[in-house]
């Protein structure tokens, strides 16, 4: 099993890049051949919006790193993004770069309905905020953030087989034993075979 990692976290060290490190670990343990990529090193232009690529299936602007990490995306058979939350939503790198990528997530026919080119693929979503349990769901602080992401990967024809939802990063910034374990529990629902 091919697997992505996409780290849309601006810190290295952070709670996003440990939980994705001990998904990354866990699923090498199980036998897959993972990627992991940082959003945040990516050289990226933003999107035009000139729709060229609706036509076409290119983007028109010069190649960059949004086309190579469409095509590890279009390689994998399973995605999994970690992204904090900024303003109830996903990083505006990690927007950025799936506004450039549209085009090889989801296709659509004459009437603009979309249709989903990834489907039979799956994806696990961690994110997190400094917002305490339960508010960062309630306040749609990791909620959002998992609502976006959902929103993109379900358009992608992605099954989300598993989210992580780490609130209170303020008060509680170390990364926990009861962290890791959510971490590996999710891997499983991966079902990687060797």
């Amino acid at each position: 099993m091919k697997i992505l990692i996409l780290n849309a976290s601006p810190r290295p060290n952070g709670n996003i890049a440990q939980m994705l490190e001990t998904i990354r670990t866990e699923a090498i343990n199980q036998g897959a051949n993972v990627t992991m990529e940082r959003v945040q090193q990516l050289s990226i232009r933003p999107c035009m919006a000139c729709m060229k690529c609706r036509s076409t299936g290119n983007c028109v602007l010069p190649e960059d790193d949004a086309q190579r990490i469409l095509a590890l995306i279009t390689d994998c058979d399973a995605l999994v993004i970690g992204a904090p939350c900024y303003w109830g939503n996903i990083p505006g790198t990690l927007k950025t770069l799936f506004d450039r990528i549209v085009y090889g997530m989801m296709g659509e026919n004459s009437l603009a309905i979309p249709q989903a080119m990834h489907k039979g693929k799956k994806a696990i979503i961690v994110s997190s905020c400094s917002t305490i349990w339960p508010f960062n769901i309630l306040a749609n602080q990791t909620r959002g953030v998992v609502r976006a992401l959902k929103e993109i990967l379900g358009w992608s024809g992605f099954k989300i087989v598993a989210t992580i939802q780490k609130g209170g990063t303020l008060r509680y910034p170390e990364f926990r034993e009861s962290d890791r374990k959510k971490c590996i529990k999710v891997v499983k629902k991966l079902k990687i075979r060797k």
